[in-house]
């Protein structure tokens, strides 16, 4: 069952994910994609990790004839041989002990590092589909639900389900040289030891759903956690933190979220360590009959002690191997449930790049429509816009106003590209939008909304974001600042335009908010898009500043068109052309004298700052 935008319902998830692993075919497909991703990521690392698992198995299988070799030399040595026979047999054995040891240590250190390198590749996915997808995702707690999951769970489980491979293909030679080994010793001891591991492979398939199922019903308590995780530790949350004294707060419901998911897990864990023991003690039964078949085999005198001894090394050695083996198809099991976690969220990726085609829109337009554009957020009873007709010529100054929730934001998010109408058209000169690509629809506009991001990056760099797609250009970087009046405090940081603006790191600096709100003025002028979408842009400015700001717009945009979106007045009383919005609708529009003339719902609103402002600047409230 999905919901809107795509989104998965999380029982739905946990139902396809249980029917999904009793597909061989399924998993396997999801097998090979994994090792398709660890080889693109790394085949050196991969092939030499394969090299060292063998040689490790070969040195396992070597020892215990080496073992065998060990105890007949003693036995020599007991019976008047000279002490020498016993040298080369515990030098052999050393040897190999000391080969499957280095072999460890360097699966270990190696297996980390292509581990890492696969983490890579896969953040890289998960992160281009997180900023590919369209932006009503963000609006489903489920999209954030799964992203989260698959940031906690299926980004390592390609490499794991790799390592689960490679450690099966190690414990299958390793077992085959064992087996070999003891079959020759005795042929029904090398059965008894893998009938050993059926109990461990009947109980792992079911312990992989329990820790599927409780990762997705984890995910939003965890997803909360975090939340109030990063409310006591942000910087920008630490003022609010301490002024109100919410620490304590907090700090209760923090630990009341964790108490409540250690009570879960405690849960959880004993009915996974309840199948895990199941298993555990059906395999020891097994073994401890292979042992007793040893000790008989050793009364009836079919093998000596000699062999008797070695015999024992390889039982306890293969059946090692035969747990890793199992452990290892556990591992496939349990990965491949979030495996296939990831493939959907994946899918996701693949189908926003499927949808970005069409025509590339023109460089500029003569004039910009929207017709009977109509738009609801997922979830929302109403509509944000009720059927809006607005009209930008090239070159002009457009103001958008209205109260709060009136549907100005909105607008400039169709405008941008960032959602499409659900009903309606926007024309770029009898151009209908919805026939352009969307990503270069979005390179045709720029846009400064009321909570722009203020990066942790140099001022250079914060600037140029505003067309990060094409090489740096010091001049325009500078012309910007300047059209955005930012470019004398920028010349008066430490290191100028290079200057990281944030105390995050060393050397950094902070910004107010006005010289903020200048910054991203300035990567929008540096945009150099047709459409220039300004939206409250003036919010964080003194009064000084935004009359500058004004005074200078036309020359800041050249010839081309800017939409300005604010609900103080006094700003768009020189915009060529004001629309008011109202509940999502165009109630009025004209220039200001022609909207005072009306004495509509401008006219109102106007009086009503006007009064404020006459009242706040007279020492009133």
């Amino acid at each position: 069952m999905t919901t809107d935008a795509g989104q998965v319902d999380p029982l739905a998830l946990r139902v396809a994910a249980r029917g999904g692993s009793k597909s061989l075919g399924r998993l396997s497909r999801l097998v090979r994609a994994c090792i398709v991703l660890v080889w693109a990521s790394s085949r050196r690392l991969l092939v030499v990790l394969v090299a060292l698992q063998l040689l490790a198995a070969a040195a396992l299988a070597g020892q215990v004839v080496a073992v065998r070799a060990v105890l007949g030399a003693i036995l020599e040595v007991q019976d008047g041989s000279a002490a020498a026979v016993v040298l080369w047999p515990v030098v052999g054995l050393t040897a190999l002990s000391a080969l499957a040891a280095v072999a460890a240590a360097l699966q270990t250190q190696l297996q980390r590092l292509l581990g890492e390198t696969v983490a890579r590749s896969m953040w890289s996915k998960v992160l281009a589909v997180a900023t590919g997808v369209d932006l009503r995702h963000f609006e489903s707690p489920e999209f954030y639900n799964r992203l989260s999951r698959v940031q906690a769970n299926a980004v390592a489980r390609p490499f794991q389900v790799t390592q689960g491979l490679l450690a099966m293909g190690a414990s299958v030679a390793a077992g085959v040289g064992l087996g070999v080994t003891l079959v020759a010793i005795s042929p029904v001891l090398a059965p008894l030891v893998v009938v050993a591991g059926l109990p461990l492979l009947l109980t792992a398939r079911h312990e992989s759903r329990l820790e599927f199922d409780f990762a997705v019903r984890q995910t939003p308590a965890l997803r909360l956690r975090n939340y109030f995780t990063m409310l006591q530790t942000g910087r920008d949350e630490a003022k609010e933190v301490r002024a109100f004294g919410l620490a304590p707060w907090l700090g209760e419901r923090f630990q009341r979220l964790y108490g409540d998911y250690l009570v879960d897990l405690r849960r959880h864990v004993l009915r996974r360590a309840a199948w895990s023991l199941a298993g555990q003690l059906g395999s020891a039964v097994v073994l401890g009959t292979t042992l007793l078949t040893l000790v008989l085999l050793i009364q009836r005198g079919d093998i000596g002690v000699a062999e008797a001894g070695a015999a024992i090394v390889a039982v306890r050695l293969l059946a090692t191997q035969v747990q890793v083996l199992f452990g290892g198809v556990q591992a496939i099991f349990e990965s491949g449930l979030f495996l296939e976690d990831l493939d959907q969220f994946l899918t996701l990726g693949r189908t926003a790049v499927g949808e970005d085609r069409g025509v590339d829109p023109p460089d500029g337009f003569g004039v910009l429509r929207v017709e009977g554009v109509r738009f609801r957020y997922l979830g929302s009873e109403r509509e944000a816009l009720g059927g809006v007709d607005i009209e930008l010529h090239a070159g002009e100054v457009v103001a958008l106003v209205g109260e709060n929730g009136s549907g100005k934001t909105t607008l400039a998010k169709l405008l941008a590209g960032l959602y499409t109408p659900d009903g309606g058209r926007i024309l770029w000169d009898d151009r209908d939008a919805a026939d352009f690509r969307p990503s270069a629809l979005r390179r045709r506009v720029t846009v400064v909304f009321q909570d722009f991001v203020a990066y942790a990056l140099t001022a250079t760099e914060n600037i140029r974001v505003g067309r990060i797609d094409q090489p740096a250009d010091a001049g325009r970087i500078r012309a910007a600042a300047a059209a955005a009046g930012a470019d004398g405090f920028l010349d008066s940081l430490p290191d100028g335009f290079d200057t990281v603006l944030s105390r995050l790191f060393a050397g950094g600096t902070d910004l107010s908010g006005g010289q903020w709100q200048r910054m991203a003025l300035a990567r929008s002028f540096y945009r150099a898009a047709p459409l220039v979408v300004l939206d409250e842009p003036s919010a964080a400015l003194d009064p000084r500043a935004e009359h500058a700001l004004f005074a200078n717009l036309r020359e800041a945009i050249s010839d081309r068109t800017a939409l300005f979106i604010s609900h103080r007045f006094s700003t768009v009383r020189g915009a060529d052309r004001i629309y008011v919005l109202h509940e999502g609708e165009v109630v009025e529009h004209g220039t200001h004298a022609e909207l005072m003339g009306v004495d509509g719902r401008y006219a109102e609103l106007f009086r009503l700052q006007s009064q404020l402002d006459v009242t706040d600047g007279a020492g009133g409230p």
